[in-house]
């Protein structure tokens, strides 16, 4: 310490040390830096007294104040179920039909389906609801069942091909070459008549045969499809299980069938009509026609003149 001097240019004593010709200035710490510590140091005092801070053998120190990041969450979660306990009760009463007419109501219903479709729904749909092969794009107008709000309701609530479910959406394509339904021959022919229905393919007569004779009953004679079936067009070049010649002829050959699973049993109603509101919204969502009641027709009055003549005829 005795060698402690005052350096010249700025009158600060040195602490005393020499590193190769560098000497250390002792300057004081700044008073403003001196007070932020004590600050610092009484409020962690406080702290540990009001907070939970310190880990003991089997807990830590509660605080005077009792408060726990975990019971503030619980406070927050209760608070927002309370605020969001209303307009669940409104969708679940209101009519999936009718729900677009209240604008602020299907407003909710889709930021409420959006969220629980990032739960329930993108490990297979994706997280931009555009699907991947074996699962169907939600983002398009293409619908296999129909895309109108209580049509997308009826298909969570029951699935596709969920076994145990009644009411499941249920279509099974043959097999038609595992079956033996069609030879090799006619799977190819019919194959490229499938394709030639998008354009994707110059077609021939035996396909358009086989086509005819096997598979217009259920997707049309156009390739349109049939909803009522479940049977998807094939008109449009937009494929489930993939659009090359390879992958149509494997669809004919040895059908595949994805399954939906039903979600009456693991989601109330109020989510299920928010998880319909927001596929519907993503783009392809059709509009909803009440089906329209058959006119009641009355039978012609049968006279014996109407008797005499219809004998005649």
């Amino acid at each position: 310490m005795g060698n402690k001097r005052v350096d010249e240019p700025t009158g600060v004593e040195t602490v005393g040390h020499e590193w190769d010709g560098i000497e250390e200035l002792n300057n004081p710490l700044p008073r403003w830096w001196l007070w932020t510590l004590y600050a610092t140091v009484i409020w962690s005092l406080v702290y540990v007294i009001l907070y939970p801070a310190w880990p003991l053998l089997e807990k830590g120190t509660e605080g005077v104040l009792g408060w726990t990041s975990r019971g503030q969450l619980a406070d927050e979660m209760s608070a927002e179920e309370a605020r969001r306990a209303p307009i669940l009760q409104a969708i679940a009463a209101t009519p999936i039909a009718d729900l677009p007419a209240n604008a602020e109501l299907m407003q909710e219903a889709v930021a409420g389906g959006a969220a629980a479709f990032r739960v329930h729904c993108v490990q297979c749909h994706g997280a931009n609801a555009a699907g991947s092969e074996g699962y169907p794009n939600l983002t398009d107008d293409e619908w296999i069942w129909g895309g109108d709000l209580p049509t997308i309701e009826a298909t969570i609530v029951h699935g596709i091909r969920h076994p145990g479910d009644s009411a499941t959406r249920m279509s099974l394509m043959p097999a038609f070459g595992q079956m033996g339904i069609l030879t090799p021959a006619q799977v190819s022919q019919v194959t490229d008549h499938v394709l030639s229905l998008s354009g994707q393919s110059a077609g021939n007569a035996a396909g358009a045969a086989v086509y005819a004779a096997n598979c217009a009953v259920c997707h049309g004679p156009a390739g349109g499809g049939l909803r009522q079936f479940g049977a998807p067009s094939l008109n449009d070049a937009v494929w489930l299980y993939g659009g090359s010649r390879a992958a149509v002829a494997q669809q004919v050959n040895s059908a595949r069938h994805g399954v939906m699973p039903a979600w009456e049993d693991k989601l109330d109603p109020a989510t299920i009509r928010m998880l319909a509101a927001y596929v519907h919204s993503l783009g392809g969502g059709e509009a909803f026609a009440a089906p329209v009641a058959a006119t009641p027709t009355t039978a012609p009055e049968v006279t014996p003149e109407s008797e005499g003549t219809n004998g005649q005829q």
